[in-house]
């Protein structure tokens, strides 16, 4: 058994390696940059409908289609953007994801502006501002949303985002760490 099979992770990440990687060195880890934390909104929004590995695989392609995940370019991309983003095999051709994620930049940016920052404008929601530790002991446990979640893509939508629902939501506070579900025997908890 070699060191990465005897290291205990949560049941999700699986065999891949790349979803094992993402595991042990993002998933769960506060978020404290707003670049950081564009790249997974553009990246969770991207998910909805798909599989979390599907985007995983696709990311560096994201990277490159969406400038970096700057947000400023990003909210300056017209429809001339829209249709070379809309050939591009790399990334999820699908108009409304593409247009929204641009839209979204705009929303991102305003938030950034009102709070000072996205990170700023989500910790606003937590309590004292701190993440959420949950001691989940199986997979079957962790929700798919929460009240906080609910909370949280409510107002967002107010704010125009899309493909932010709840459920992207609650993975998105998991993935920039704002709700640890690692599992209570995972390593990386």
């Amino acid at each position: 058994m070699n060191q990465t099979e005897a290291i205990q992770r949560c049941g999700w990440c699986g065999t891949d390696p790349l979803y094992i990687r993402y595991h042990d060195e993002e998933w769960g880890r506060e978020v404290n940059d707003d670049n950081k934390m564009f790249e997974f909104i553009v990246l969770e929004s991207a998910q909805a409908g798909l599989s979390w590995i599907t985007i995983l695989r696709r990311r560096e392609n994201y990277r490159k289609a969406f400038a970096d995940f700057d947000a400023q370019k990003v909210a300056l991309f017209i429809e001339k953007d829209v249709e070379r983003l809309m050939q591009d095999s790399g990334i999820i051709r699908n108009r409304n994801k593409i247009e929204s994620t641009i839209s979204n930049a705009r929303h991102f940016l305003e938030i950034q502006q009102e709070f000072g920052s996205f990170c700023n404008y989500l910790k606003s929601f937590l309590p004292d501002g701190k993440p959420i530790i949950n001691h989940w002991e199986t997979l079957k446990e962790l929700p798919s949303s929460t009240p906080l979640s609910d909370e949280i893509s409510k107002d967002m939508k107010k704010r125009g985002f899309k493909f932010f629902g709840t459920t992207i939501c609650y993975a998105h506070l998991q993935a920039v760490g704002y709700v640890n579900d690692h599992l209570a025997g995972c390593h990386f908890r």
